[in-house]
């Protein structure tokens, strides 16, 4: 394990007390140290007793980006339907002003991180389902570990007060040396057993599909994506550290995310990016359409050749190139895009995909490309807004951060957005697993209902269903 001055960190957090008694208000400051290898799982267990609750984890496809976050030393959230990707980027603006960041290293996710993200639509009515999540929801983590391109860094994050003094420093020092001596513990969690599975009124939600397609054939509308829970029953309380685990085993090219808050935990393995931002440069992706794996390499090749050639999803799967086009052409001078889609092969499903690069313009921040890029047609419809009041007004469930925006920015204003579906919310000893499906003017309401179900598969294997 590499050596962490602890002097250092004192001395700077009595530089940023002085600086927050000059100007009268909380000061952070941020430290980073390279370190030696962590294993990053066990990085994220070991904060179970300190800080469950507090934690997050995301890993993209590549594992070029792990992060794992223990604590808070910030949280920015609010309900405010209105300008909310505006209001959480000038807050988070703000309490960057003046603090204090030892980085000398030039990689991104390091230092101050915000890590979160928002609901679906913060004009649905909210249930007791979320009400642990905020509309928006950001964690700026106490101790985060980043593990880019192989190398391992720890941040570390202290917000100062004007009556702080040098106790403080020591606290925190103890803390992050009791964290790193945790993490190279081996951490034995047993699994937990799945008494039931409900399904939500699958009945009325397969008439909520028929009568949208009716609307879809005399109005406007295109598209609407309608989605449906399944609750899950267990004999004790699930501990995120397993599903976490078997995620990671089971669907590792995907994005692996771990968010909780108060008590709950919002945890999946998506496909799919919504955007992410290295300097100028911009990455998203189109996924939409979707067929089953085969269980022959053969009959593999073929479901993929149905799906390449098949009518209906390559109509939803051109809705959702040409919205993503459009919302980046605002904000970039290039865009680079294939002409046809290709497949994405993940465990249970084939899926059409469209990758996405543009150069954007000096002021297009990350999120100001979220919002403009949120919901795409495929989580929420054509055209947008018509379709967003359509699943407002027919769809039971509240969808809260599942099908919405959930990543991380840094300080530079780098980082990345998945679209988080293929997902779950953890609370207590249940949870609720996520699917939704496009439904266009020929779709079939029992096809649909059965592709929800191939979608809700990989959260309900990890969670030790069938």
């Amino acid at each position: 394990m590499v050596t962490i001055q602890e002097t250092e960190l004192k001395e700077r957090g009595l530089l940023a007390v002085s600086t927050a008694q000059k100007l009268g208000r909380p000061i952070l400051i941020s430290e980073v140290h390279k370190m030696d290898s962590v294993e990053p799982i066990s990085f994220f267990n070991s904060g179970r007793e300190r800080y469950l609750g507090e934690r997050f984890y995301w890993k993209d496809p590549s594992e070029e980006v792990v992060l794992i976050g223990l604590g808070i030393s910030k949280q920015i959230q609010s309900d405010q339907a209105t300008d909310r990707f505006f209001h959480v980027e000038e807050e988070w603006k703000g309490f960057l002003k003046d603090s204090l960041i030892f980085n000398p290293y030039k990689e991104n996710g390091l230092g101050p991180v915000m890590f979160g993200g928002f609901s679906f639509d913060p004009h649905k009515s909210k249930t007791t389902l979320w009400s642990k999540y905020a509309d928006s929801l950001f964690h700026i983590p106490k101790f985060m570990l980043t593990i880019v391109e192989g190398q391992t860094f720890l941040t570390t994050n202290i917000v100062c007060t004007q009556n702080d003094d040098y106790t403080l420093f020591e606290k925190v020092v103890n803390e992050r040396v009791q964290l790193l001596m945790s993490s190279k513990e081996d951490f034995v969690i047993k699994p937990v057993k799945l008494l039931e599975t409900k399904e939500i009124s699958p009945q009325e939600w397969k008439q909520s599909v028929d009568e949208v397609v009716e609307d879809l054939k005399s109005g406007s509308l295109k598209k609407v994506v309608l989605a449906r829970e399944l609750r899950l029953f267990f004999d004790q309380r699930v501990k995120a550290e397993v599903i976490l685990k078997n995620l990671y085993n089971q669907q590792r090219e995907s994005f692996i995310f771990v968010f909780e808050s108060n008590g709950d935990c919002f945890i999946g393995a998506t496909p799919e990016r919504l955007v992410k931002k290295q300097g100028n440069d911009v990455f998203s992706t189109c996924l939409a359409g979707s067929i089953g794996r085969g269980k022959t390499a053969e009959e593999d090749r073929r479901l993929g050749q149905t799906l390449l050639n098949d009518k209906k999803n390559l109509i939803e799967h051109g809705y959702v190139v040409e919205m993503i086009k459009e919302a980046l052409e605002e904000s970039c001078e290039e865009i680079i895009l294939p002409d046809k889609p290709q497949l994405m092969k993940i465990r249970d499903i084939q899926h059409l995909y469209t990758p996405v690069i543009g150069k954007c313009q000096k002021d297009a921040s990350l999120l100001l490309l979220v919002e403009r890029l949120h919901p795409t047609p495929a989580l929420g419809g054509l055209p947008k807004q018509e379709a967003i009041e359509k699943i407002r007004e027919v769809e039971e469930l509240d969808r809260g951060f599942y099908a919405a925006p959930l990543g991380w920015c840094d300080y530079r204003g780098n980082g990345e957005f998945s679209v988080s579906i293929r997902s779950g919310l953890i609370q207590d000893k249940e949870a609720s697993l996520f699917a939704g499906c496009g439904v266009v003017a020929n779709s079939d309401s029992e096809s649909e209902y059965l592709e929800t179900s191939l979608k809700f598969r990989p959260m309900l294997r990890a969670l030790g269903g069938n």
